[in-house]
């Protein structure tokens, strides 16, 4: 089969390009509508090699066509000038460019020592340069060591510097060298949503961060099939894989060829009409997706990146068969086109920016740091007393969010109702636990992490809701761990509420210095938890505490789970609602001295008090939800054996001289000494929330 049917695939890119970037905060976008400048801005492109050119080329031409605006200066330095690589200035040279100064800065060597010396010759030779170009700004791109020294001398010389493609993370020292670049910078233009985070994350200033994209998709998704047949004669390779090559003879076999430089117009066209494309560059996982094209990452240098679904990686890449398996699953495929990396206009958005920059600024950058509140006490008793955690509670009612102290005090508190969709609850908790954690740096509270106490089925290793009960909707396989980090840049904790109330117990309650007890929450449903030998038990499959799920009666109610004569059938909040409403519509349920407005609804505590006003049904209700509590209590007796069972929630109170009476007729003797409490905690969630954070602090194992 001939090379060129062998590579052949046709190029196809579904639908009309996105606009990933038409949102930019009011004052961002006043600021890139006003030109602070009187004179024309001397802009410096310093580029070091030809993987940066195609980035750095679309603004360049973008420059030039703006001569109103801008005077370009270029500066050619590293690789570009070194024969090996194919001597690539020439092409910027094809462009009608003018290059003002060539700099050979590479040492030769294939060591890090090699890129140690390389930067230090160009950190020599760019102060003259600077002297006299003078530049206003200077423009870098990347993450080489070249790109380095470039933002090492702008930096030292009080010349501005925009950083293109900042904030992203590959997972090599690239990663560093790109990061300590950033730090360097003044303005920031960043190709992904992800990238832009980052760069906030590190305190950089979101207004001198513009979102564009990446310059080279405006030149790649405009690309048009053109007569590839006849430039797809060549392959690229280090100097290395030539060695490579050679030793093994591979490039005498028709189908290899091993070139210093493909044009980048023709590279365009290769990649595009490839059947795969191998190796590590950055251009795999980045500029390839624009066209689809499968792609096979060897080893780990991008496994950081954000990619398409065209990506495949091969982390052990020394291993002949799991490349030749990747292969065969990626050869000739057809992917969407990604536009993970750009849209096509990125560069008018970076002239529009770069139009909007002050020189009449200050030239010191500043950081944005997260508030923190001066003269802090150092006094140990005082760091003590104001460490703090972020505490969520998800109620089948309402939201809420405290500031509990490390001595379980709840410092501040915030409710809300719980919204019905999954959009409108995480955006909720997001806010409040901002407004809360800003509230807190007023409070002088040092915030160590997020507990969150929801309803369901919870995995907290990985901080994910399994599956919700019915009165939480849309809650099931959600990631809460993530978006909270992201957000507070805090660490997360996430467990059932049934769990949370016994860690409360056992840090700040009655199951404080307990070796083994229960607790039992009776509250809108039944929930509990169980602490073993001082330890949570969550199970095998994160299901351990369902109590309000032990079956007390064959022929019950209905439970909400699904079964029948469930606890939480006949004890809790919803069972006694549904009860008092039984009544209420028998006209069975007021008694003297007792009115329910029209447009209050009937529930529980009705019942109750009907109950506690001599109502006969209500007190049998009430009788009968408080024998299939204690008759779930006998059981976890029989089993569990625990030397305390506290029973917490609004029912807690009315129930357990019920369930004390049933634990006397129907356990066995070895455990009817058991005490059974009623909690002394206010609001055990919050607490229990809280003290996954500072259990945490304390080195506890959960």
């Amino acid at each position: 089969m001939e090379t060129y049917r062998y590579l052949h695939r046709e190029l196809a890119c579904p639908g009309p390009h996105e606009l990933y970037f038409k949102k930019l905060s009011t004052k961002k976008r006043q600021a890139m509508e006003k030109n602070g400048n009187n004179r024309k801005l001397r802009v410096c492109v310093a580029t070091c090699n030809r993987a940066d050119y195609s980035k750095l080329a679309p603004i360049m031409f973008g420059i030039k066509t703006e001569p109103a605006f801008f005077e370009l200066d270029v500066v050619v330095l590293g690789s570009h000038l070194i024969d090996d690589y194919g001597n690539t200035y020439r092409m910027i040279e094809q462009d009608d460019f003018d290059i003002n100064t060539r700099l050979h800065t590479i040492v030769r060597g294939e060591d890090e020592a090699a890129m140690v010396e390389s930067v230090g010759l160009a950190l020599v030779k760019l102060p003259d340069v600077l002297n006299r170009l003078k530049p206003d700004i200077m423009i870098v791109h990347g993450d080489r060591f070249d790109a380095l020294a470039l933002a090492t001398s702008a930096a030292l010389m009080n010349i501005r510097i925009l950083h293109i493609e900042g904030g992203e993370v590959s997972g090599t020292i690239d990663d560093s060298i790109r990061h300590a670049i950033t730090k360097l910078a003044h303005y920031h233009v960043c190709c992904t949503r992800s990238a832009e985070q980052h760069l906030i994350s590190m305190c950089e200033d979101h207004d001198r961060i513009l979102l564009a994209g990446c310059p080279s998709y405006d030149k790649l998704l405009s690309a048009k099939n053109k007569d590839y047949m006849s430039i797809i004669r060549m392959w690229l390779g280090s100097k290395e894989m030539v060695r490579v090559m050679r030793k093994k003879g591979v490039e005498h076999h028709p189908n290899f060829r091993a070139v210093k430089h493909v044009p980048f117009d023709q590279f365009i066209q290769l990649v595009a009409h490839a059947g795969c494309m191998i190796g590590n560059s950055s251009c795999g996982v980045r500029e390839v997706g624009a066209f689809g094209t499968p792609v096979i990452n060897l080893g780990t240098r991008q496994i950081g990146r954000e990619t398409g679904e065209n990506v495949l990686h091969v982390r052990d890449a020394d291993t002949q068969d799991k490349i030749l398996q990747a292969l065969h699953l990626q050869f000739g495929k057809q992917y969407p086109c990604s536009k993970i990396y750009g849209d096509g206009n990125a560069v008018p958005r970076i002239l529009k920016f770069l139009k909007s920059i002050d020189l009449q600024e200050p030239l010191q950058k500043k950081f944005c740091f997260p508030p923190v509140k001066e003269n802090i006490s150092q006094d140990i008793d005082h760091i003590l007393e104001t460490l703090s955690a972020l505490a969520v509670d998800l109620g089948g009612t309402n939201l809420r969010v405290g500031i509990v102290s490390m001595k379980g005090e709840i410092v501040k508190k915030y409710t809300q109702f719980n919204p019905k969709t999954y959009e409108e609850r995480i955006s909720l908790i997001l806010q409040m636990c901002v407004e809360a954690a800003a509230e807190a740096v007023k409070l002088n509270c040092r915030i160590l992490g997020v507990g969150i106490s929801t309803g369901g089925r919870v995995n907290p290793q990985e901080g994910i809701v399994l599956h919700s009960t019915k009165l939480i909707q849309e809650w099931d396989s959600v990631d809460l761990r993530t978006p909270l980090s992201d957000t507070l840049h805090l660490p997360v904790w996430v467990d059932n509420d049934g769990n949370c109330a016994a860690m409360a117990e056992r840090k700040f309650g009655q199951g404080k210095g307990q070796e083994n007890f229960v607790t039992l929450i009776t509250g809108t449903g039944i929930g509990g938890g169980i602490i073993h030998q001082h330890e949570l038990i969550h199970g095998s499959s994160f299901c351990a505490a369902e109590l309000g799920h032990l079956v007390v009666s064959l022929d019950g109610p209905d439970c909400s789970c699904g079964s029948h004569g469930c606890i939480e059938a006949y004890a809790s909040g919803m069972a006694l609602q549904r009860e008092a409403k039984k009544l209420h519509d028998e006209d069975l349920l007021l008694v003297e001295g007792m009115s329910v407005p029209k447009d209050e609804p009937v529930g529980a505590l009705h019942l109750i008090q009907a109950a506690k006003l001599g109502n006969v049904k209500a007190q049998s209700i009430l009788r009968t939800a408080g024998t299939a509590l204690g008759l779930g209590v006998v059981n976890i007796l029989h089993t569990m054996n625990p030397s305390l069972v506290i029973l917490s929630g609004v029912l807690a109170s009315h129930y357990i001289h019920i369930v004390k009476d049933v634990i006397r007729q129907q356990a066995l003797s070895s455990v009817q000494d058991v005490d059974v409490v009623v909690s002394d905690l206010v609001d055990p969630a919050l607490l229990g929330a809280a003290s996954m954070v500072l259990d945490y602090t304390t080195r506890r194992v959960h």
